[in-house]
């Protein structure tokens, strides 16, 4: 038995939530520090546990690099993982940072933030009235408005204000044989997609997506995506990921049923996107399927067993996306 009586482990304290030091000495020598930081699963756009899409929010992130951001998003292997940290910027509250397990860094407003600001309510961060507040969130180069939602003091919603839509190219719209490389590219043929509705069409309003109008939610459960060959297509759009939708809704409130997929960062399937339902509102209020100015829901995640419900308000060119969230579980991470 090897005796570790002349070992010490000293546990050095820090504020709640931050990270937390464990100095190990051997005989009062200083042999190594082991670091690790709290983290939280916050299940977005759902009405309970195990809904919706999961996000690995990190408080207090503002001492850990990049490189350990990344480490820590490939650890937990989810589609983002979200940090936490002091805002650079004049006029923001709070900055967020997001990392795909690939190690590219996500922008835009979608569950990435939200499910941060949700647990930025829920855990005390904010200074919120019976019937909530208004904040500034720093992501990229943007400063975006985040409002969350009270009753009784409680959070019941947070939305998020996204960037202004803007509309790229469309797909076929030089070369007709497009359709057949993006329908192969999907595991589906020229038939299903509903281009007589609605284009195949690159919209942003933070994130550039494909938006692809399906014939009806049989072809949306269909679809087995080559990303071999999606990625492509894509990239030759100038977009990022592809929203597959349909008007055949499981849920008579919904506009639209959808699936997400993102070949250019790696993320295989997302049950709850909301960098994508934003611009996907906005086609429907630009192509005269809503009326501007209404709130539309689009649901999503069905297909992977997590139900999710993304609310998208269209008001000219504001566009806000919002929801619910549920924080899941907690722990504690060893990142030295």
């Amino acid at each position: 038995m090897v005796d570790t009586s002349h070992i010490q482990l000293q546990r050095r304290p820090h504020h709640h939530h931050r990270r937390q030091s464990y100095a190990v000495r051997v005989e009062g020598k200083l042999l190594i520090t082991l670091s690790d930081v709290s983290f939280f699963f916050v299940d977005v756009f759902a009405d309970g546990p195990l809904q919706g899409n999961p996000v690995t929010v990190v408080p207090d992130a503002g001492r850990l690099t990049e490189e350990t951001m990344q480490g820590i998003a490939r650890e937990f292997n989810q589609s983002e993982t979200t940090f936490v940290m002091p805002p650079t910027r004049a006029g923001a509250d709070w900055r967020l940072r997001s990392f795909t397990p690939g190690g590219k860094e996500a922008f835009g407003a979608g569950h990435n933030t939200l499910g941060a600001w949700w647990w930025l309510a829920e855990s005390g961060g904010l200074a919120l009235g019976e019937s909530g507040a208004s904040f500034t969130q720093e992501v990229g180069r943007e400063l975006l408005a985040v409002h969350v939602t009270c009753e009784a003091g409680r959070v019941t919603s947070v939305g998020m204000s996204q960037k202004a839509p803007e509309f790229g190219a469309v797909c076929g719209a030089g070369d007709p044989a497009d359709f057949a490389r993006l329908a192969e590219a999907l595991g589906l043929s020229t038939s299903d997609l509903a281009i007589d509705t609605m284009p195949a069409q690159v919209v942003s309003t933070g994130a550039a997506h494909l938006l692809v109008p399906l014939r009806d939610r049989a072809a949306v459960n269909r679809a087995r995506p080559d990303f071999a060959r999606l990625a492509p297509v894509v990239r030759s759009l100038d977009g990022e990921g592809c929203y597959l939708f349909t008007e055949d809704t499981v849920r008579p409130d919904s506009v639209a049923h959808a699936r997400f997929f993102n070949p250019t960062l790696g993320i295989v399937e997302d049950a709850a996107t909301g960098t994508a339902a934003g611009p996907l509102a906005c086609q429907f209020v630009a192509h005269r399927l809503a009326k501007d100015g209404a709130t539309l829901r689009i649901e999503q995640g069905d297909a992977m067993g997590r139900p999710s419900v993304l609310e998208v308000h269209v008001s000219g060119s504001a566009v806000s996306v919002s929801g619910r969230c549920v924080i899941a579980g907690s722990g504690r991470l060893r990142v030295e």
